[in-house]
């Protein structure tokens, strides 16, 4: 297997595990500088570079996953189909369809981009801070899921009707609803009226 970005920084030659980079970016998303993962997310976080991905199924249902339990940040509570952070000079494109691949085991059959949001959101229950530049993605998904369980403690289909329950009951990311509205031209666009979105 080829050694990719990914598989380099889990698995140094030398056994020793090296320190995750995110890219620090200005207001207008222009990379400044780089800044080591759970530094960058210390309060009172430094702007960085982030993706999120919302997939869909054939009948306009979206992916949600819970996050595993053994996360650092955020565990155990249920987001948007795949998030996170590219890698310093990875395109947000391809690190977006990389993770959602490591997470979830799938691999969009269309990925489209649905705009930037910036946000500030403080995660009462770790302490740590999101404060990100996000690139949003949207897209189809035609295979079922096959999470990795480091990643991915549960997924689940739903649609609109069926996140609105579910966001009064469960715990979702801090971040959840601040993608998700920034995404939604970009997801009915995607799914259509019918789907309710």
């Amino acid at each position: 297997m080829p050694i990719t970005p990914a598989t380099a920084t889990h698995s140094p030659s030398n056994g020793t595990a090296e320190a995750i980079l995110l890219e620090l970016v200005d207001e207008d998303g222009v990379t400044i500088g780089t800044e080591e993962k759970l530094a960058a997310h210390q309060p009172p976080g430094r702007l960085h570079r982030a993706f999120s991905v919302f997939l869909f199924d054939e009948r306009g249902r979206l992916l949600l996953q819970r996050r595993a339990l053994g996360k650092y940040h955020s565990p155990g509570v249920w987001s948007n189909t795949c998030c996170g952070h590219p890698y310093p000079g990875e395109a947000p494109f391809a690190a977006a369809a990389r993770r959602t691949y490591e997470e979830l085991g799938v691999s969009p059959s269309l990925l489209a981009e649905a705009g930037t949001v910036r946000y500030n959101h403080p995660d009462p229950a770790s302490g740590l801070v999101e404060q990100e530049y996000n690139h949003l993605f949207v897209g189809l998904v035609r295979t079922p899921p096959a999470p990795d369980p480091q990643e991915v403690d549960a997924t689940a289909f739903v649609t609109p009707a069926e996140l609105k329950e579910r966001h009064a009951t469960d715990t979702f990311s801090s971040w959840f609803m601040t993608v998700l509205d920034a995404a939604r031209p970009a997801v009915r666009e995607l799914t259509g009226p019918s789907a309710g979105w």
